[in-house]
């Protein structure tokens, strides 16, 4: 991802920057230029994970970038006003807010005590709602104003709560952030999305936890660092409440090689899928990036009644459509009619077909066959069906949601 200088002048309060993806991220924006407040703990070297926020600030300058090194704890609410008002008396104000401070305990109910689950959601939720509480009255007043949380799409499959339910709950609770605050900021023109890694990031406290074998299946902080610049450069107006993930966003820039974020290229097609993302990754799946994304083949005549329904569906897309609509959605459809069809509602008058959607998908939607029928001829409504577990959705549930208007608009007309 090539720095464009957008970001210049610009100021970003980063929480958790002093190494990982916080740094990453803080050493991207400095190359524009950007003023970098580095809000984290670690004031002194730790014995284990490299880096303070001295030594986070220093790259900071090297890089371009002016910085402020900020001693936060995220749990006290007396630390982050100080660290905001100095930001504000040093650099004039706060443009964009990264909450990337975070806490992991990847352990059971009954291995959970009760402090290692405080701290988790007090640093995890609570921080994370209270920062972005004290930086909203400078937020406002920002030409182009973001809050990108680094938390993971809410997906409800019991598994991602079973062996870490404390912790599933906490990270959970940045995301909810996401989606109570994308509503109650968009008046204000400030976009909140959320950014997760497709798979699992190296860093220091990777290394330390899981060892050098389980570091070379991960990729570099460096593709979140570019995923969260394209998504900060962009109008705040129009790019809010989304779930990305970062390999979504960097195949949208038209950034096909992948590789170059491997910690090892010899494990690039065998990396470790991160947390809370059902993606399958089968051998040889990051093996082509070389080659541009393709849209999907179009086939001459529909096959089977699916088929005939999204030819119905097709013919009767328009503009309008697409303007109040604008998501994609891709569809995986099992039962008698099984297969992969895709609605595209961002583009031009809008397309529908078999296969993958030409570009990567706001929402997935899985449903059988039977449930598919009734979901267009407006017997289930994608929210009843959805609490029922008769529809699955990965991605922006919000876009998915859209499909109730959509459908009523096309049900006379099927």
């Amino acid at each position: 991802m090539i720095n464009t200088g957008k970001l210049a002048g610009q100021t970003l309060f980063i929480t958790g920057a002093s190494r990982g993806i916080g740094k990453a991220i803080a050493l991207k924006a400095a190359r524009d230029g950007a003023n970098i407040v580095i809000a984290a703990k670690t004031a002194t070297p730790h014995s284990k994970l490299p880096g303070t926020i001295y030594t986070a600030a220093e790259e900071v300058e090297k890089e371009g970038g002016k910085s402020l090194a900020c001693v936060v704890d995220i749990r006290d609410e007396t630390q982050v006003k100080k660290a905001i008002e100095e930001a504000v008396k040093k650099f004039g104000g706060i443009d964009i807010l990264v909450n990337n401070a975070s806490a992991i305990s990847l352990t059971g109910t009954a291995e959970t005590d009760m402090k290692k689950y405080d701290l988790m959601h007090n640093i995890n939720t609570r921080g994370t709602f209270l920062v972005s509480k004290e930086c909203l009255p400078y937020l406002k007043k920002s030409k182009n104003p973001h809050i990108l949380n680094l938390s993971p799409p809410l997906n409800m499959q019991p598994h991602w709560f079973q062996n870490h339910v404390a912790y599933t709950i906490a990270k959970y609770g940045m995301s909810m952030c996401v989606l109570g605050m994308h509503e109650e900021f968009k008046s204000f023109g400030i976009a909140v999305n959320a950014l997760w890694p497709k798979t699992a990031i190296h860093t220091a406290a990777m290394e330390m936890l899981g060892g050098k074998e389980v570091a070379s299946k991960c990729r570099k902080p460096d593709i979140c660092a570019d995923a969260a610049y394209a998504i900060l450069i962009k109008d705040s107006k129009a790019n809010t409440g989304n779930f990305f993930i970062d390999e979504d966003v960097l195949k949208n820039e038209g950034i096909t090689d992948l590789v170059q974020y491997a910690c090892d290229p010899a494990y690039a097609s065998d990396l470790t899928p991160d947390f809370f993302v059902d993606a399958e990754f089968p051998a040889g799946a990051l093996k082509n990036f070389s080659e541009k994304t393709k849209s999907p083949p179009k086939e001459a005549e529909p096959v089977g009644e699916v088929g005939k329904l999204f030819k119905a569906i097709e013919s009767n897309l328009s503009p309008e459509t697409v303007s109040k609509t604008q998501a994609v959605f891709a569809f995986v459809v099992t039962g008698d009619e099984a297969g992969k069809w895709f609605i595209d509602l961002k583009t031009g008058s809008g397309s529908c077909g078999q296969g993958e959607p030409p570009v990567a998908a706001d929402a997935t939607l899985t449903m059988d066959s039977k449930n598919f029928f009734n979901l267009f001829a407006g017997k289930v409504k994608p929210a009843t069906a959805y609490m029922t577990g008769k529809l699955k959705i990965k991605g922006n549930l919000q876009q998915a949601m859209k499909l109730e208007k959509l459908m009523s608009s096309l049900k006379s007309k099927l």
